[in-house]
């Protein structure tokens, strides 16, 4: 029977309860104690002994104490295995974590947690005097009343001569300019809902019709060949995404705005070849710089892409005339590469020469326009920086198909384009508002060009922009770099005034600043001359 059992079931344990003894024949029942003493050999030693009682007990006591034993071993060492999710509060609240965390530092310190190393590089601290100089400013910026021993700010491009044009307008219209339809309630839809990331079409409308009016062109822009972003900032790096790969390069004219190397570079990695212009020829562009520029780079293999041009220039404040504009185009064209034309400054002009856009070229003859784009925005000409509205205008349609595309990482608030499409749509306004600007502009610079050269401190020609490309070369000693940088600090911590130093601008040349005067009030000049005035007595 044993066996039998065995067969069917040989996974099932032996049945110890029968009560025969053991039998030192070849009996059949004497092959099952044999079995049994095989499979545990202290119970069939006990059971052949002393019976059933004994073969019982103690098996039953050996196996009681190896329990207790594990169990005191276990209690000895901390559990590696976590609590069943099923185990009561009670148990996990008197549960110590003192061990846990000992174990935890037992293993070493793994350091601080890393970011990545684009991070790191953007993260670490301005080396540049045109960022150190905003920071100090924004630290301790003057106010007439409030802080008259402040810093003065002249080194930031921003115009405030016509913000109570723009502040009485916005006064009188926003409500307006939020309400849609007859009825006069509010079209939350408009304001709150997504819409195209790239611009509504009647801000494109809007802004194209503004874009040729300011410039004075008699070019109209096309709507369709629009992409707003937030800002020009984005909008000249979402070209560099679009025209360029990481390490290709772009050639830029010097002296150029500083903040080039950061918007171009940061995220994109495309490089900046400056090509150095000299101030025998008022700084303009030489294509013959731009030839060798190009032809160096060849030698060192890397690849240009392109030409960023500033039109009006940023900081000179010179104009391109049509003739460059011709030669630059022609340059391109033989080289294969594109022209990014930054027309920012556009409508901001005084002098006597006249603006002329890249897009008036081009209408004008018959050129290869996809490799042309024209880079815009509100924050100069309009005095709306806070606005953050930037503009792509390119005849190339890969590159407006990505464009639209990127514009979703930089996209204008619907609220902002609903105040602008009536601002904008104001004809009367933006007529009075471009004129008035342009003769506040022309006015200060007048005036404080005027004040320079009381210090015997010149300025170079100049018929756009907001600032004074000033000549301070005569005041640096030694006359390189370093003594530039040093009057640069001079000024900062002495005469309480930031403006920013040529080097950072990538001028070959030392000793010039970039002044912007539209930072001031007009009673403001007599105080800066006072206080360069102090600098050079010092």
């Amino acid at each position: 029977m044993i066996h039998s059992r065995s067969r069917r079931n040989p996974t099932r344990e032996p049945d110890f309860s029968s009560s025969k003894p053991f039998s030192p024949g070849g009996s059949s029942d004497g092959g099952a104690g044999a079995a049994m003493r095989l499979i545990v050999p202290l119970q069939g030693v006990v059971q052949g002994r002393g019976g059933l009682i004994l073969g019982s007990i103690i098996p039953g006591a050996l196996y009681y104490f190896f329990q207790l034993y594990l169990k005191r071993s276990r209690s000895a060492k901390p559990s590696s295995n976590p609590p069943s999710p099923s185990s009561p509060s009670a148990q996990l609240a008197g549960f110590s974590r003192t061990s846990s965390r000992s174990n935890l530092s037992s293993r070493g310190s793994v350091g601080p947690v890393r970011v990545s190393a684009r991070a790191n590089s953007i993260a670490e601290p301005n080396d540049s005097p045109y960022y150190i100089g905003l920071e100090r400013t924004s630290e301790d910026p003057y106010g007439r009343l409030d802080n008259p021993d402040g810093i003065m700010q002249l080194g930031l491009s921003e115009n405030k001569l016509s913000l109570d044009l723009i502040e009485k307008w916005i006064s009188e219209n926003l409500e307006r300019s939020m309400i849609g339809g007859a009825d006069g309630d509010l079209n939350i839809s408009g304001i709150a809902t997504y819409q195209p990331l790239d611009g509504m079409v009647e801000m494109k409308t809007a802004v194209a019709v503004f874009m040729s009016k300011v410039m004075g062109t008699t070019v109209a822009f096309d709507p369709s060949r629009l992409v707003l972003t937030s800002g020009a900032t984005p909008a000249i790096e979402t070209l560099c995404f679009c025209l360029a790969d990481q390490g290709n390069a772009f050639l830029v004219p010097t002296p150029y705005y500083p903040g080039f190397d950061r918007d171009m570079k940061w995220r994109t990695g495309v490089e900046l070849i400056p090509v150095h212009c000299r101030s025998s020829d008022n700084f303009a562009l030489s294509i013959t710089a731009l030839e060798q520029a190009f032809n160096q780079a060849r030698k060192r293999g890397q690849r240009v892409r392109g030409i960023l041009i500033s039109n009006p220039s940023n900081p000179v404040g010179n104009i391109l005339n049509r003739e460059t504009l011709y030669s630059l185009l022609d340059f391109a064209r033989e080289k294969n590469i594109h022209i990014i034309s930054d027309e920012i400054f556009g409508g901001s002009t005084y002098g006597s020469e006249k603006f002329i856009s890249m897009a008036e070229i081009l209408e004008s003859e018959d050129f290869d326009r996809d490799r042309v784009h024209i880079i815009y925005g509100l924050s100069k000409d309009l005095s709306l920086p806070g606005f953050r509205v930037g503009v792509i205008y390119s005849f190339n349609t890969s590159v407006l198909a990505a464009a639209k595309k990127l514009a979703r990482f930089s996209s204008v608030s619907a609220p902002t384009q609903r105040l602008l499409i009536s601002m904008l749509s104001d004809s009367r306004f933006i007529q009075r508002y471009i004129e008035t600007t342009r003769e506040r502009i022309r006015e200060m610079y007048v005036a404080f060009a005027a004040g320079l050269k009381q210090l015997g401190i010149e300025c170079t020609k100049s018929s756009a922009g907001l600032y004074c490309w000033a000549d301070m070369s005569g005041l640096i000693r030694p006359y390189n770099e370093k003594g530039e940088l040093e009057l640069w600090e001079k000024l900062l911590k002495i005469g309480k005034i930031n403006v920013t130093p040529g080097s950072a601008c990538h001028c070959i040349e030392p000793g010039w600043f970039r002044c912007c005067f539209t930072m001031l009030a007009e009673e403001d000049i007599p105080v800066v001359i006072k206080r360069i005035q102090r600098v050079i007595e010092t």
